[in-house]
Parts: C-alpha cells; sequence; structure tokens
C-alpha cells in the first residue's frame, strides 16, 4: 500500500468515524428525520455537480431504478436509523455496531445470492454477534430517556442500520455491476432526500438550532457523506474493494477517540472487550483473518 492510500483510508476511518459524533451532536436538536434530510441533500448537492463534470449523467438515467433502492437502503433508512440511536447511546457505541454491516452483508448473500459461506465466515459470523450480544447486554436499557429513545431502541436501530447496508451491498452487486459508483453515490443521495423530504417537513425541529448543531450537518454532509464518498471510490480504485473495505477496522477505533475527545464519552472495559470481539467476527467474515490450518477464501 502507498504511503498516499494510507493516508487516504486512515481520512477516510476518521471521517466516517467523526460521522457519529456529529450525529450525536445534530440530532437532539434537529431531529432525525431533519438531520437526515439534510445530510443527503447536502451530500447530492457536492456529488451531483461531480457526476456532471465527468460526464456521468446517462448513467443516472440508466439506472434510476436500482439507484433509488440503494438510496434507500444505503442511505435513507440507516442514516435515518444511526441519527435515532444518536439520540440514545453515545458515539463510539454506535460506530462499533456499525462494524457489522459486513457480517449482514455475508449472510443476505448466503441466504440471497447463495454466496458460499466457508467455514472462517461462518465462525466470524457467530462471533461477531456474540459481540454484539455482550454489548447490548451491558448497555441495554428499556427505560427512554431525555429524547424518548431508549438504549436498546437505539442499539436495535443501529442493527437495522447495519442490516440494510448488508442487502444494499448484495442488491448493488446483483444490480448496479459496471455502472459508475460515483453517479450511484450521487443518485442515491438524491432519491434519499427525496424520500425523506415530506417526513422531515412534518417532523422539522420548531425552535432554530444553535450554531454547533448546524455546523455538525454542515460536517455530515459535505465531509462525512460527500468528501468520504470520493475517497471511498479511489480507495477502491487504487487498492480494490477486498483491501478498501478494511476501513471497517478503523472506524470505531475513531468513532471512540472522537466519542472521547470532544463529547467526554467514557470507553469502558465492556465497550473495548465487545469492540475486539465484533472486529475479530468481522476480520473472518472480510477475509483479513481466517481459522488456524485454512487458507484465505
Amino acid at each position: 500500500m502507498r504511503p498516499s492510500d494510507l493516508i487516504a483510508l486512515l481520512t477516510l476511518a476518521a471521517l466516517w468515524g467523526a460521522s457519529f459524533l456529529f450525529m450525536r451532536v445534530g440530532a437532539g436538536e434537529f431531529g432525525a428525520w431533519a438531520l437526515t434530510a439534510l445530510r443527503v441533500a447536502g451530500g447530492a448537492l457536492f456529488l451531483l455537480p461531480l457526476v456532471a463534470l465527468r460526464g456521468q449523467g446517462a448513467a443516472l438515467r440508466t439506472h434510476w431504478r436500482p439507484i433509488v433502492v440503494v438510496g434507500a437502503l444505503n442511505s435513507a433508512v440507516p442514516y435515518l436509523m444511526f441519527s435515532i440511536a444518536a439520540l440514545a447511546i453515545n458515539a463510539g457505541l454506535s460506530a462499533i455496531l456499525n462494524a457489522t454491516a459486513p457480517l449482514w452483508g455475508v449472510l443476505v448473500g448466503w441466504l440471497w445470492l447463495k454466496d458460499r459461506l466457508t467455514p472462517s465466515r461462518l465462525a466470524g459470523v457467530f462471533i461477531g454477534f456474540a459481540g454484539v450480544v455482550m454489548l447490548a447486554w451491558d448497555k441495554a436499557s428499556f427505560k427512554p430517556g431525555e429524547h424518548g429513545v431508549s438504549a436498546a431502541a437505539a442499539i436495535g436501530a443501529c442493527l437495522l442500520a447495519t442490516l440494510c447496508y448488508g442487502i444494499a451491498a448484495n442488491y448493488t452487486k446483483r444490480t448496479l455491476t459496471g455502472a459508475p459508483p460515483l453517479a450511484v453515490a450521487a443518485g442515491s443521495q438524491a432519491a434519499a432526500a427525496l424520500m425523506l423530504a415530506l417526513p422531515a417537513a412534518w417532523n422539522w425541529p420548531r425552535t432554530m438550532p444553535s450554531a454547533s448543531a448546524w455546523a455538525s450537518l454542515a460536517a455530515l454532509a459535505v465531509l462525512c457523506t460527500g468528501i468520504a464518498l470520493v475517497l471511498y471510490f479511489r480507495l477502491i480504485a487504487a487498492l480494490g474493494a477486498s483491501r478498501a473495505i478494511t476501513v471497517t477496522f478503523l472506524i470505531p477505533l475513531f468513532g471512540l477517540l472522537w466519542g472521547a475527545l470532544f463529547l467526554g464519552e467514557a470507553v469502558t472495559a465492556a465497550m473495548v472487550v465487545g469492540c475486539a470481539v465484533i472486529l475479530l467476527g468481522t476480520g473472518l467474515v472480510t477475509g483479513v483473518l481466517t481459522l488456524p490450518g485454512r487458507a484465505a477464501t
């Protein structure tokens, strides 16, 4: 890996890890619906001009139907779920649970696309979800918090979000292979913005959010959505998808770091152990790790 690729990988992990911090700051004032709608709208406004500059507008028209589905599964629903979770649990825990996306991806691929489920991958699924159970056991209170969301509901929202990511990855593989990734990203953000427009208007905050909440929204839209997606596609082009996905292992570390530094969030022993177990499972599922005595598949 070239130094420039390593820097890009770390930058991407830092940006996506920071998204949980910004959702934690913005969700309480904007509400989950408005924050998510404005995030994807801002991302679309950032990405669509790049699509036009690269002459990929025709791809949007050709593939608009699956792009709309990807907009729902890969942006609208998961971003909304993580924003809801941000009302009840800290940024670090959400970032850790985000690492379960590859676990869902391999399960969905096995059930839907009949992908091979090797012993290493199967072990990774069980180990990864064992880590989730450990975290949920430690955190899952059913008592609603300040914003009417319990920690248990927040953890469930995170898992629903990552399930959507897993479905979206397999759906994209099946329907959008060969489509320009930048066009898919821009179109899916625009589609998500349209889906969320009316619910966001209905649930618009009654009081004007603070400057810090607006700054968090801007960072979510431009840094964590627009620029992050461009970086991700560049990494895929430079390293291949299997190596670019290693960003999954770094996101929880940055999520914990930013939450501790800027929000004073406590990093508990249970969170560290649960994170390690989930990442071990994710490593087996993605092929970064294999069971002893077995070659990578």
